[in-house]
């Protein structure tokens, strides 16, 4: 990453910026075969020949090069015509293509080419964040990804329901269609005596839901977030407890006793998690001495380490201390709540928009939530171990809630008048009783903490 500021630098030495904190190395400590990587011209290099390609596959597209409507005639025109108008995909520079096009496909490529400008942006001048591997640029390139989400999660906010549906159309063909209930509480019987093909279909109908492998990579890919494994059984039931109580609103939520609490909690959940630490105890275990691509002695070794590339370069011990205060408990609550809202912003939204469970829409918000919570809670764990008086903390750190919020809004918007039943009043009064419960245990436990510091004192 390059020094921000109009001193000079030399271009032997390498800054990374973690927190506020800048940590100057030299490239030439680096392995010369991956030493190029972190020169910024280099990046700006490789950046500038992925644009040159994206608007190569841009122009073949535009002119219909594939196996069915190849041609002679559109091949000479294609091949004429590629390489002037790959200046830019959207044929800004070539007013024929634009003449040709409708007001729809023109405004695509606009916002398709306005993401991309971005994107090239924050790929170099985006803030970096604490992870390195496998390169800065690619967490500045998520930053922008999270940056674009949000803003177009904005613009979605101030539209009306109906045309948000209409809007998601854009983003797959498939969208914008009603969805059916789909319940899975309507019989909960285990043992279906006068079902002809299955005695158990409701047990095989509910093990080969799509829900299941969905449960099983969540959680194991929140336990290597988390890397605690007390806060993710917290987590766990604590996204059940969500489900109990939104399930007089979202059909998805109405489970059989045995689904949420053997299948869910006890066989997905806990498999997740199970493989997460082991995943986690794995990175913990291993001696991190890192040796250059050059110096591999063998195809094999050259192989493994430029994989290693995508691995961390070390491993941190994410250390959270809930009971170390009352104001460490608020901090990691503040999490476990975050946490669980994201959560049930997917299925608000998914019931909001009528996205389908199986639309590969759903799939892209869920790998992009997780590439953002990578960096956000290695941030965050690092906030609340700073002893400094005055720390900062990360921007994903506050993209992230950001996000959160904007999602909530949206469902809260989208949502008016979707759900008439009423939230049952023992869970209403079961909330505030504990919301109480939790303001008396804090109220007793910080003015105890007051006590003992001002016996001390006296002392």
């Amino acid at each position: 990453m390059e020094l921000i500021g109009p001193r000079r630098v030399n271009k032997k030495n390498h800054l990374i910026r973690a927190n506020g904190d800048s940590l100057l190395s030299n490239v030439d400590d680096l392995d010369p075969w991956t030493a190029w990587a972190y020169k910024p011209h280099t990046v700006s290099l490789l950046l500038v020949g992925a644009c040159f390609l994206i608007t190569m596959v841009f122009d073949i597209y535009s002119f219909g090069l594939d196996s069915n409507t190849l041609d002679r005639k559109n091949k000479g025109r294609a091949l004429e015509t590629l390489f002037p108008s790959a200046c830019w995909a959207s044929g800004a520079l070539d007013p024929e293509c634009t003449a040709s096009s409708d007001l729809v496909t023109s405004v695509k490529r606009g916002v398709w080419a306005m993401i991309a400008v971005f994107l090239a942006y924050c790929l170099l001048q985006a803030p970096s964040t604490i992870l390195i591997r496998p390169h800065p640029a690619v967490w500045r390139l998520v930053h922008g990804l999270a940056v674009i989400y949000l803003v177009a999660l904005t613009f979605l906010l101030f539209q009306k329901r109906d045309d948000a549906r209409e809007f998601m159309k854009f983003l797959h063909p498939d969208l914008g269609l009603e969805l059916p209930e789909r319940s899975y509480g309507t019989d909960c019987r285990i043992f279906v005596p006068e079902n002809p093909t299955s005695r158990f279909k409701n047990v095989y109908a509910t093990l080969f839901d799509e829900f299941v492998p969905a449960h099983i990579i969540g959680w194991w890919g929140k336990a290597i977030l988390i890397r605690n494994q007390p806060l993710l059984w917290v987590l766990s039931i604590g996204f059940e407890l969500m489900e109990l109580t939104f399930r007089h609103m979202l059909p998805n939520f109405n489970e059989c006793w045995w689904d949420s609490i053997i299948l869910d909690i006890l066989i997905c959940n806990w498999f997740g998690i199970w493989a997460g630490m082991r995943t986690v105890r794995y990175f913990d275990g291993k001696t991190y001495k890192w040796v250059g691509l050059s110096r591999q002695p063998n195809i094999i070794g050259k192989v493994k380490r430029t994989l290693g590339q995508f691995t961390p370069a070390q491993w941190d011990k994410d250390e959270w201390h809930p009971l170390l205060g009352p104001w460490r408990f608020i901090q990691v609550l503040s999490l476990c709540i975050v946490f669980l809202t994201v959560e049930l912003n997917t299925f608000f939204l998914k019931y909001c928009l009528w996205v389908p469970p199986r639309n590969p829409v759903i799939v892209y918000r869920l790998v992009l939530w997780w590439l953002i919570a990578i960096p956000t809670i290695r941030e965050y764990n690092v906030y609340l171990q700073d002893r400094k008086p005055v720390k900062k903390i990360g921007a994903f750190c506050w993209l992230s809630l950001a996000i959160c919020v904007v999602e909530l809004l949206i469902c809260i918007k989208f949502g008016h008048g979707l759900y008439p039943k009423p939230m049952p009043s023992w869970l209403v009064q079961f909330w505030i009783s504990v919301g109480v419960c939790l303001v008396l245990f804090l109220l007793v436990w910080s003015w105890q903490l007051h006590q003992l510091v001002a016996s001390k004192k006296w002392k």
